[in-house]
């Protein structure tokens, strides 16, 4: 295949995964993989083996071969803490998104860290996060509208 070929299969790619058609996207990104050894195909390639296969740990290896051919590529970093909220990873997640956006400012990965939002610091410094009187005092202040 040729290179405008591999590209027409990514291109197919990511108007499958913005239909939310992942099953079809991962077909289009192997095949585009398999023709041109482009990190973005691998990159797309391992979110969609995370969602449709649920092979985390193999989407992990495969995005992060990717990241390490495009270090300053933040769509790997996003692609990647993708898949770790997938796998239930949320603070790998937050890691490779605030990596991302240490090499390139992104909207996409600023959308993805908006929705997870960000803790506020707990009431009483000197305890934990879960000592129960935090825990209250945040509900409590919470509820009145004072926190």
């Amino acid at each position: 295949m040729s290179e405008t070929e591999a590209e027409r299969l990514f291109a197919g790619g990511m108007r499958a995964l913005a239909r939310g058609d992942t099953l079809s996207a991962l077909s289009f990104f192997e095949k585009a993989g398999r023709a041109d050894d482009k990190p973005a195909y691998h990159s797309y390639l391992a979110l969609c083996i995370a969602k449709e296969r649920g092979q985390f740990q193999l989407a992990v290896t495969v995005c992060e071969k990717a990241t390490a051919r495009e270090p300053h590529n933040p769509v790997h970093y996003l692609n990647l803490g993708r898949i770790y909220l997938l796998a239930g990873k949320k603070a790998d997640a937050i890691r490779a998104f605030r990596e991302g956006l240490s090499h390139e400012r992104d909207q996409e990965i600023i959308e993805e860290l908006d929705r997870l939002g960000t803790r506020k610091r707990p009431l009483l410094p000197f305890l934990g996060r879960s000592n129960p009187i935090n825990k209250l005092l945040g509900l409590a202040l919470k509820k009145f509208g004072w926190r």
